[in-house]
């Protein structure tokens, strides 16, 4: 019985318009990533809807666990770690 070779999924062309400073941003940041510019745009792209979908998504939570999760937030840290971060001199005050 022949073996058969499993095909990857369907991929559909999608083409798009822009302007040559753009294409060519997008060429050097793939570049530099080691990518093809299809593999960087479809990367951006999906991480660009993810974000979006993400931005709209509830999450709901009991009243009880919503409470923990408040007084976990204004619950102040603490530690030497925080206190010598706390203590240091900030970079943009001269």
């Amino acid at each position: 019985m022949p073996h058969k070779i499993r095909a990857e999924p369907h991929k559909r062309a999608v083409n798009l318009r822009m302007r040559e400073d753009i294409r060519a941003l997008i060429d050097r940041a793939a570049k530099s990533q080691g990518k093809t510019r299809s593999d960087f745009m479809i990367d951006a792209a999906r991480r660009a809807a993810e974000d979006a979908l993400l931005d709209h998504t509830l999450i709901r939570v009991d009243p009880d666990a919503y409470a923990h999760y408040i007084a976990v937030l204004d619950r102040p840290a603490a530690g030497p770690g925080v206190d010598r971060l706390m203590s240091a001199p900030r970079p943009w005050k001269p």
